[in-house]
């Protein structure tokens, strides 16, 4: 399934609004009126791809702001449906990012970046398609290099040259397939992409990742460095089966499916976004937020900008911003962005009964997790309804009683929880273990009755 313009083989027109809900609810428990607004601005992609003549240029997608608190489901449902819809997906905090003048990240990056992410979405994708091909031109290699031409495979070093036929050929690719040569070493030429400048200029603050990038692509252009390196033969088929993958990619093509895919299906969340949004009676700091506002500006409204793979147009990206806006409100964000975020949604916070639901329908549960985890030491876990009710009351009173962090919360009770059976299992042996709600107020009782603990731990 894809988002229309994205590329992807088929599916768009199946991708209605209902139907992206429904995907969403697997992985995301409640906050339905975002799942809504993202779905019907996915389906409003595809609509617009429908449309004739130059109207289609015309129709701007409509950016959302979801308001609510941590650990409700803002950045996980936005991620969720670029995954969905195989788009470009770029998640970015507005707090890391400095009015131009100043140290930091400048806004433009963030086209860049994403650019960079939808090069690697096609390029994976148009590896897969490539693969068994390259796997195969990778065995005809391998086979060259464990029995050169004009050599026998029982030829010891030394021995004059045979003429091997195509019977040993075949005896050794068998034998290759099976699995029976992988103790074998093989010397293979590999390029080697490190650069000890490159290296030590990623470390140092204020340097932006695109302009390594292109550091990188100036070193690549003066002629990549290759070596020899002695490999076993499943790690040298693996080597040389990536080296064909390149040489089958058309990357010119890919290179300009990537741009069009992050022009019309591209998706950027903008978290913390409350963070730049300056309250009317507050100064000082307030004048360089209100900055980065108007630097993003133009990258919202819909600008140009120059990246290594050439210019790319934000008229048709779909962004997503996000926050909890304790300390202010959307008002307070600059009257041009909140003309450009035209659909607010609320999310609410996470109660008990969510946190159930949370625990149990998902297909990533926390709990399918932890029993997979355990069940690869012979540790099976069981649980219990009475138990995960019992967690989900003390998750939802701890939010109450600290600081409400929503589903985070269920990770550090969950780790608190079988925080012995996660370090014993290599040594209990095969065993089933029910988690009822005697052995949950066992292991979390006490920490939950004092509220000093529980600041602390839980």
């Amino acid at each position: 399934m894809t988002t229309a313009g994205s590329g992807a083989p088929g599916g768009e027109a199946q991708l209605t609004p209902a139907r992206i809900v429904e995907e969403l609810d697997r992985y995301v428990v409640g906050q339905r009126e975002a799942k809504r607004a993202v779905a019907v601005a996915m389906r409003n992609r595809w609509r617009r791809q429908q449309v004739e003549g130059d109207l289609r240029d015309e129709i701007a997608p409509k950016n959302i702001i979801m308001i609510g608190p941590t650990g409700v489901g803002k950045t996980e449902i936005a991620r969720r449906l670029a995954r969905l819809a195989r788009a470009p997906f770029l998640k970015v905090e507005a707090s890391k990012f400095t009015e131009v003048g100043y140290v930091g990240r400048d806004v433009d990056s963030i086209v860049r970046d994403l650019v960079e992410v939808a090069v690697k979405l096609v390029r994976d994708e148009e590896a897969a398609k490539v693969r068994p091909r390259a796997r195969d031109a990778a065995e005809e290699r391998l086979l060259d290099l464990l029995l050169p031409r004009g050599r026998s495979f029982t030829d010891r070093p030394g021995d004059p040259p045979s003429a091997p036929g195509d019977a040993t050929r075949e005896k050794l690719r068998a034998m290759l397939q099976g699995g029976k040569l992988d103790d074998r070493e093989v010397e293979v030429e590999i390029t080697d992409d490190g650069n000890p400048l490159i290296s030590v200029l990623g470390g140092q603050p204020g340097i932006d990742e695109s302009a390594l990038s292109g550091l990188k692509d100036m070193f690549g252009a003066l002629g990549r460095k290759t070596k020899r390196q002695k490999l076993k033969v499943p790690q040298a088929w693996r080597a040389l089966t990536e080296q064909e993958v390149d040489k089958l990619i058309d990357h010119e093509a890919a290179t300009r499916e990537a741009v069009r895919r992050a022009e019309n299906a591209g998706i950027v969340f903008i978290d913390e976004i409350d963070k730049i949004a300056a309250s009317r009676d507050r100064h000082g700091a307030d004048v360089s937020r209100e900055g980065v506002q108007r630097d993003l500006l133009p990258i919202v409204e819909g600008s140009t900008v120059t990246t290594k793979y050439g210019p790319v147009k934000t008229d048709h990206v779909l962004f997503i911003a996000a926050g909890a806006f304790h300390m202010s409100k959307p008002s307070d964000l600059i009257p041009e962005m909140q003309g450009r975020f035209p659909i607010r949604v609320e999310l609410t916070p996470l109660v008990a009964d969510d946190f159930v639901r949370i625990l149990t329908e998902p297909q990533n549960a926390l709990t399918r997790q932890y029993a997979a985890l355990l069940a690869t030491e012979g540790v099976t876990i069981e649980w219990t309804d009475e138990a995960i009710r019992e967690l989900a009351k003390i998750a939802a009173d701890v939010n109450r009683t600290t600081h409400d962090i929503g589903a985070r919360r269920l990770h550090t009770v969950l780790e608190r929880l079988l925080d012995d059976l996660l370090y014993n299992a290599p040594d209990i042996g095969a065993q089933t273990i029910p988690i009822t709600p005697a052995y949950v107020r066992e292991r979390l009782g006490a920490l939950v009755a004092d509220e000093d603990l529980t600041r602390y731990i839980l």
